[in-house]
């Protein structure tokens, strides 16, 4: 049986491309489920979901849509509609990979779809943002922007050839598998360079015990995309040693995962070990776009394009009270573990940012807030002396066994 593309977009304003890209999507090989997220009537060929079946989906009328005028609102309203439906049509097997074209309206209604999609099945977007920011569209999933050089109105030489492309990609991804044989339980772990030493030791023995490790570097998104995979029941278990991101959360920092980093395994009930690494650190850019009033502030330039800024006692407090609370929401077994000699390659003793003051604060904050089930471990270790990498790791296997003996 062939595989099953799904080609979502607005074919009120773009019919003519999406039914060239339907034609080369089957041309080669593959069957498509065509569904309508425009407001008007839909010229050249009838979708297999209609546009008022989406609209119905996310709880409007079309009809209601269309005296409004709002485009706005109708963008809204058509990709939740979208992101219903194609949820809706994974979750129950009918789709192997999606394909859209659009501008900025068709953009944001088909990356909103996508991104209900687990890491790993295929999603293409030809865009005419694609040469830009594309965050907003990607965020944390595996969405392929593809440029469309020209605008997306009319078929011509070029477009024609673009879209033939992205026809011929997604094809490829949907017979692109991995054997998923003998494939290892997923344990996610998070880190920063000054915190390498202990992760780097800590996925060693997970992979020695059976664990396929993979390492998120805590820079917003890596924080996001490992909370993504854990929403998305792809990792089993949280190795969560640096969760510096939420310093600049807190701080104004440009490395924030946002208010909800720490929530995801504690919801799901997963096995996890919690550190404070890199807690001792706020990020930004060249030194010269550390906001005012932090010049005066203990700063390390990390390189010339990375500053570091240490955090003060009230920080670090208001730290522990906020991770501490996270972690005691959590619902599977929890543990906090605490380096007490340093939190970071420059929080050791006679580094740039050695401040006991503020790892105390830090630390009781920590203590007082982490309530049981949720076990509070304290170690007179540095978080990359070897033998705190060893404890955390065994700690973690530890973890995993009572939960799998309590499934």
């Amino acid at each position: 049986m062939g595989k099953v593309v799904a080609i979502l977009g607005t074919l009120d304003t773009k019919g003519a491309e999406f039914k060239y890209l339907k034609e080369k999507v089957e041309e080669f090989g593959c069957k498509t489920i065509v569904i309508d997220a425009g407001i008007l009537e839909p010229p050249y060929f009838e979708p297999d979901i209609k546009r008022d079946e989406v609209a119905k989906a996310a709880g409007v009328e079309l009809n209601k849509l269309l005296e409004k005028k709002d485009r706005g609102e109708s963008v809204t309203a058509m990709a939740n509609g979208a992101s219903i439906i194609v949820k809706k049509l994974y979750e129950e097997g009918k789709i192997d990979g999606i394909v859209s074209l659009g501008g900025s309206a068709g953009t944001s209604i088909a990356t909103a779809a996508m991104k209900q999609l687990p890491a790993g099945f295929p999603k293409v977007m030809v865009s005419t943002l694609a040469s830009g920011d594309t965050r907003p569209y990607v965020g944390t999933k595996d969405i392929t922007m593809m440029y469309s050089i020209v605008d997306i109105s009319g078929l011509n030489r070029l477009s024609k050839q673009i879209i033939a492309n992205a026809a011929g990609a997604i094809c490829g991804m949907v017979n692109a598998k991995v054997n998923a044989e003998n494939e290892k339980p997923i344990i996610g772990a998070t880190m920063f360079g000054v915190t390498t030493p202990c992760v780097t030791k800590v996925r060693e023995i997970l992979e020695k015990n059976g664990y396929e490790v993979l390492v998120f570097h805590a820079t917003g998104t890596g924080g996001q995309a490992m909370e993504s995979l854990i929403e998305d029941g792809i990792i089993t278990a949280v190795a969560d040693i640096t969760t510096t991101e939420w310093v600049d959360e807190l701080c104004g920092g440009v490395l924030s995962a946002g208010p909800h980093r720490l929530e995801a395994a504690a919801k799901k009930g997963i096995p996890q070990v919690i550190c404070p690494g890199a807690l001792d650190m706020c990020n930004f850019g060249p030194i010269d776009t550390v906001p005012a009033h932090y010049k005066n502030r203990n700063l390390y330039k990390h390189n010339p394009t990375v500053t570091l800024m240490r955090t003060t006692p009230e920080e670090s407090k208001k730290l522990g009270e906020i991770i501490g609370k996270k972690v005691s929401e959590a619902k599977g077994p929890t543990a906090v573990i605490i380096p007490k000699k340093g939190v970071s390659a420059i929080d050791a003793e006679g580094k740039p940012f050695y401040d006991p003051e503020a790892d105390k604060a830090l630390f009781e904050a920590l203590k007082e807030n982490v309530k049981p089930p949720v076990e509070f471990i304290e170690l007179d270790l540095h978080i990359n002396d070897p033998e705190y990498a060893e404890f955390v790791a065994n700690k973690l296997l530890e973890l995993i066994k009572k939960w799998e003996g309590n499934k």
